[in-house]
């Protein structure tokens, strides 16, 4: 009988050691799910701030398509107004008007910056109003004044 006892008594003490340790795994799982739960937010969150950008990308696409086809509208009015006036002006014995690319040399109709939309694998290319001047056409005397602040913005 005391035989039994004793290994009743060591089979007890191993119940109870293996309850705790079954306890601290069940402890030490539930912090892993917690854990990735977490790192699943943190990756939805993240998720989301892609899509966003995505968004504001492709916004900011349509919104340089439409500036640089209304530059382009407004250059094609500007051009055949421009011709007549130099052409009156001719007539009056006066100077042409400078051109556009004479006050602004950075108007190109060459594609000027390469915009890639690397979600799509779209290439766009960004078009200015006005095409370059021959080799031998003078600068403007005035320079370049792309940089100043208009007053009347």
């Amino acid at each position: 009988m005391e035989k039994i006892k004793t290994r009743l008594k060591a089979e007890f003490e191993a119940l109870e050691s293996e309850e705790r340790h079954l306890k601290e795994y069940k402890q030490e799982m539930d912090l892993l799910l917690q854990e990735k739960m977490a790192h699943v937010e943190e990756l939805r969150l993240i998720h989301a701030d892609i899509n966003v950008m995505e968004n504001t990308i492709k916004q900011s696409e349509n919104d340089l398509n439409k500036l640089l086809e209304s530059t382009r509208r407004l250059h094609d009015e500007y051009k055949p107004l421009k011709e007549h006036v130099d052409a009156l002006r001719m007539t009056l014995g006066l100077q042409r008007l400078p051109d556009l690319c004479e006050e602004e040399e950075k108007l190109s109709l060459e594609p000027a910056c390469h915009v890639t939309n690397k979600f799509t694998g779209m290439h766009l290319y960004a078009l200015c109003a006005k095409p370059r001047v021959g080799p031998g056409t003078p600068k403007s005397q005035n320079g370049s004044r792309m940089n100043e602040k208009r007053e009347n913005t």
